[in-house]
């Protein structure tokens, strides 16, 4: 009788740990997971540079614009938002070193404040936040699993070397991310919480790439973007990404 209580008893415990986040795996099995179902490591260290296109629909003030990125390994980035409705592009870019930008206010190329290129900065990290961490100073911890819409996604968080936080909500059949959290600073400086839901995912060149994204500041949707095409390796050169 001893030994039958016993064996129910471990096996309640086995059955309560095998609930508890990290149980069986840790963060670098999650992430491992999820740089698999993204396309692989050879296939993402293959990348040297991406370019973007697609349309943006800016819900709060009810306007398209037509979008370009450039994202260049290991950080630099360019988007270029171009407004139809008002004749003009504002272009946002991170040189790999500091953040400039198009003032929509007066129409001039400057720097950007520190608080928005430290944004931009976080936004040039490419494919080695993913596939070397530790060279870069960043750490993956495992959180417990989150319901979204009545399915539990596995949760990791990322740890930027100066602190900044990034949540991704992982679709547990898949182990792409489906949701991103995070704070962020708007054009006044004033720290917003960030949520982006990435769908529609299409293999391009041998990795998924979502092509529809969904982006909310505070709880209210802010921007809705749709990729038309996707382009690896073009060989974009370092001065598209200089202020001028």
């Amino acid at each position: 009788m001893k030994k039958a209580t016993a064996w129910i008893l471990g096996a309640t415990v086995l059955m309560t740990l095998a609930t508890l986040p990290g149980y069986g795996q840790t963060a670098q099995d999650v992430l491992n997971k999820m740089i698999d179902a993204m396309g692989g490591r050879k296939a993402l260290e293959a990348v040297k540079d991406t370019t973007v296109t697609g349309t943006a629909e800016v819900v709060q003030y009810g306007i398209s614009a037509s979008i370009t990125m450039y994202q260049k390994e290991p950080n630099k980035l360019r988007i270029d938002i171009d407004i139809a409705a008002a004749g003009m592009t504002i272009t946002q870019a991170f040189d790999g070193q500091k953040g400039w930008w198009t003032n929509p206010q007066t129409g001039t190329t400057e720097e950007m404040s520190a608080a928005m290129s430290k944004d931009t900065l976080h936004q040039a990290l490419g494919n080695d936040s993913f596939l070397n961490p530790q060279k870069l100073g960043i750490t993956y911890a495992l959180k417990p699993k989150a319901k979204i819409e009545d399915k539990d996604y596995v949760v990791l968080e990322q740890t930027l070397a100066d602190g900044h936080k990034t949540t991704m909500y992982l679709d547990p059949t898949t182990y792409l991310p489906y949701k991103t959290t995070s704070l962020a600073s708007d054009m006044t400086g004033a720290e917003v919480n960030t949520e982006s839901y990435l769908t529609d995912y299409k293999k391009v060149g041998g990795l998924m790439v979502a092509h529809t994204i969904r982006n909310f500041q505070n709880g209210a949707e802010a921007q809705r973007v749709s990729i038309a095409t996707v382009t690896y390796n073009s060989n974009l050169d370092d001065a598209l990404f200089t202020m001028k």
